[in-house]
């Protein structure tokens, strides 16, 4: 081979490695553009998120708070549902930690 023809490899070689390196460096900026661009719909959800999750806390304590459960009880679709006896309740001791 000429001393021409082994600089027009390398050359070749050259601008193919650079070419190569442009598109690495535009295809990795194209996906943190991606990344970037979703962010404000990742937010939007999660504060959709949280707001629903305050809205369904308050309502579990809505429902769950005692003058609501007494009005439940006075209901005649609840009317089946009583106070247990003593003797119904049973109570469970926690199990004592081994000892090392």
């Amino acid at each position: 081979m000429s001393k021409r023809n082994l600089l027009f490899v390398q050359i070749i070689v050259c601008i193919s490695c650079a070419a190569f390196t442009l598109y690495s460096l535009i295809d990795h900026q194209n996906e943190l553009t991606e990344i970037r661009l979703a962010i404000p719909t990742l937010k939007k959800e999660v504060e959709r998120i949280e707001k629903e999750n305050i809205r369904l806390s308050y309502e579990i304590d809505r429902f769950e708070s005692p003058i609501h459960l007494m009005e439940l009880q006075r209901k005649p679709e609840f009317g089946h549902l009583h106070y247990p006896y003593k003797d119904d309740i049973i109570v469970l001791e926690e199990p004592q930690p081994l000892q090392d």
